[in-house]
C-alpha cells in the first residue's frame, strides 16, 4: 500500500489482525514510476494499482512497522505541541508588529512585550493617546 495521510491506518491494522503481511511503497517513487510507465502524468486507480504491484514485485517496498500505543500517543502529542508553538510564535510576532506600528514608545518601558505588565498596559491603554490624556497617578491606578 501507499501510505498517504492517515487513510492507510485502518486497513493496515485490519490486515495485521488477519495476520496478512503488509508493506509500504514510497509515494514519491510511485509518482515517478507512474510517469515513466507511459510517459504521461495521467492518474487513475487502475494505473496506481499496477505501479504499486510492479514495485512490490521488484522489491521496492518496506515492511509496515507498528508501534506501541504509548509511542503513537506521544507522536500525536508532539505534533499537537508543534502546532501550538507555531501559533504562539505567530501571535507574539503579531503583537510585536502592531506595537512597533502603533505604540513604539512601549518598548522603552518594557523590554519584553509579552510580559504581564506590558500586556496589561496594552489592554488598558491600547494607544499612546490614551496615556497622554491621563495623569501619572491615573496610569498607576490603572
Amino acid at each position: 500500500m501507499e501510505p498517504t495521510g492517515h487513510y492507510w491506518l485502518s486497513l493496515a491494522y485490519w490486515l495485521k489482525d488477519k495476520r496478512i503481511e503488509t508493506v509500504f511503497v514510497n509515494p514519491h517513487l510511485v509518482k515517478k514510476n507512474k510517469e515513466n510507465r507511459d510517459n504521461t502524468r495521467s492518474k487513475s486507480d487502475k494505473k496506481d494499482a499496477l505501479v504499486i504491484a510492479d514495485m512490490v514485485k521488484n522489491g521496492y517496498y518496506s515492511p509496515v512497522r507498528f508501534h506501541s500505543k504509548e509511542y503513537e500517543e506521544l507522536r500525536v502529542l508532539m505534533a499537537n505541541r508543534e502546532i501550538v508553538v507555531k501559533r504562539l510564535v505567530s501571535a507574539t510576532n503579531q503583537i510585536h508588529r502592531w506595537v512597533d506600528i502603533v505604540f513604539p514608545e512601549l518598548r522603552q518601558v518594557y523590554k519584553i512585550l509579552t510580559c504581564k505588565g506590558a500586556l496589561a498596559t496594552l489592554r488598558l491603554f491600547p494607544h499612546p493617546d490614551d496615556l497622554c490624556k491621563l495623569k501619572p497617578d491615573d496610569v498607576i491606578a490603572g
